[in-house]
This record gives structure tokens, C-alpha cells and sequence, in this order.
């Protein structure tokens, strides 16, 4: 671990008490394995680490299927659950987000799950969906390692499955999740709850009808599809946690594709201008 990197640690970490620690080896792996926790300032990177450390001092891992989940495996993950907070003051304020649940299943792979729809005459249909993840309201979040681990692929293609089920978690502080997690006091410059709320929709709703629309082109019609990963068109909730994770792994193409999304985004996430 470079002096520098280690001696941000320390500084950060003494802000907060305690904070467990994690491995500077580890931590470094980790760094390198992901271009856009590579991509972060060393301060940023020292940051992360503590919630990352505090991250794990809170939830427990569980491998599926035979999985043994390392500590590194461990530290992968946290750092990238971690990220959407990186920018919300006090560590352990910010983890609260978190608070409503403790495990996190891993995968080897996609996961199979078990389900059922109503049609509209009554009829019950049982079917089967492979699952890269899934976030369960105030229950445990399942990951494919597999997936997590295709971090320079992933990366061009703005996918992140780690960033995309924890932003669900986010979504999900206001109950049922429908694109629009809990808005800060302030929210772009707005003096109440209720214009906070019309600010976020005024983007998002244009986005996503803009955004089905081309996904329904390149279906239908061959059309050019979309970067942005098409499972986003299936609800706002989708579009939401599809966006976020494009926007914090690649985030220049991420504003090439929706310049709109950029400072409503850096605004909830309380990005600072200088930030890499």
C-alpha cells in the first residue's frame, strides 16, 4: 500500500470510532480489480475503505450452493455497496441506509427463482427467472459472484449488479420501490418536500418514456439499442437502479447517453464538482 494511501486511512479513520480494520494488501486488490474505485481520488479511496470496514462490521455473508466466501470476496462487495454513500458525510449516518437488513447471499452463478403472476381472468402462472440479484425489502440481498467478478466487462457496459441491487435499498426507504428514494432537504436548490419531488420527476419521467422508446424500437423494429441496459424499460424502479449503476461505473459514457440523469444524480448522491 503506497505511504500516501496509508497515512488517508489513518486521518479518515480517526474521524471515526471505531472502525474495524481491513487488510492493506486486500484493500489494494481490491482497488485495482475495479476500474472505477481505481478511478477515485486517493482521499475518496481512503474514505470508502472506512465504510467499507464498517460495512462489514455490521453484515454477514453467506455462500450458496457450496460458495465460500472469502475476505476478499467480502471486501469486493462491501466496497461497491458502499460507493452510492461515499459523498454523505458521517460513516456510520450514512450506513444507515443499510439498516434494514444484515445478510447477503452469494451466488456462484445466476440464480433460479420460483415465481407467480395473475393474469387478469384469476389464473395463477408459475415461472421460472434467472437472477444476476435481488433486493428484498427489509430482507437479505442475493449477488452472482459470477457477475460481480466480470469487473472490467461489466465496467464498458455500465452494468454493476453489486451498485444496482443496493440503490434498490435506497429506493426502498420510501416503502414499495418506485424510482424515487427519500430527497435530501435542499434538493437542487428546492425550499420543500413537494418541489423537491416534482425536480426528481420532471427528469426521470421524460428519461424513461424517452428511454422504452428506443428499447421498444431496437425490439420490434431493429433498431439501434440502447447502451443502457435494456432491462431498465420493465419499471422505473429498473430504470432507476440501471442508471445508477451505469453512473458510477462509467460515468462518461453514462453522460454521453443521458446527459438529463447527470446533475439530478450528482445532486442526490451529493457528489462534490471536483470528484473524479
Amino acid at each position: 500500500m503506497p505511504p500516501l494511501l496509508n497515512r488517508l486511512w489513518r486521518r479518515v479513520r480517526a474521524t471515526v470510532a471505531p472502525v474495524p480494520d481491513i487488510s492493506a494488501t486486500l484493500w489494494l486488490q481490491t482497488i485495482q480489480r475495479y476500474p472505477f474505485l481505481a478511478a477515485l481520488s486517493l482521499h475518496d479511496q481512503a474514505k470508502l475503505r472506512v465504510l467499507s470496514a464498517l460495512f462489514l462490521h455490521h453484515k454477514e455473508f453467506h455462500g450458496a450452493h457450496g460458495l465460500t466466501v472469502t475476505d476478499a470476496m467480502a471486501i469486493d462487495i462491501a466496497a461497491q455497496a458502499c460507493l452510492p454513500l461515499l459523498h454523505w458525510g458521517d460513516p456510520a449516518k450514512a450506513l444507515d441506509w443499510y439498516d434494514d437488513f444484515v445478510g447477503i447471499v452469494l451466488h456462484p452463478g445466476e440464480a433460479v427463482a420460483r415465481r407467480q403472476t395473475t393474469d387478469e381472468a384469476g389464473v395463477v402462472h408459475e415461472h421460472a427467472q434467472v437472477l444476476l440479484g435481488e433486493a428484498m425489502e427489509r430482507g437479505p440481498i442475493m449477488l452472482s459472484w459470477q457477475h460481480v467478478a466480470n469487473a472490467t466487462e461489466n465496467t464498458a457496459r455500465g452494468h454493476n449488479v453489486v451498485v444496482h441491487e443496493f440503490v434498490h435499498k435506497l429506493d426502498m426507504k420510501n416503502g414499495q420501490p418506485n424510482g424515487c428514494p427519500p430527497l435530501p432537504a435542499g434538493f437542487m436548490g428546492t425550499r420543500t418536500g413537494r418541489a423537491a419531488y416534482e425536480a426528481w420527476w420532471a427528469a426521470w419521467e421524460p428519461a424513461y418514456e424517452q428511454f422504452r422508446e428506443r428499447i421498444i424500437l431496437a425490439e420490434r423494429f431493429g433498431a439501434e439499442r440502447p447502451w443502457l441496459d435494456a432491462y431498465g424499460a420493465t419499471s422505473q424502479s429498473e430504470f432507476f437502479a440501471v442508471a445508477c449503476e451505469a453512473y458510477f461505473v462509467n460515468r462518461e459514457r453514462f453522460a454521453q447517453e443521458l446527459p438529463g440523469l447527470m446533475p439530478v444524480l450528482d445532486a442526490f448522491f451529493q457528489r462534490p464538482p471536483h470528484a473524479g
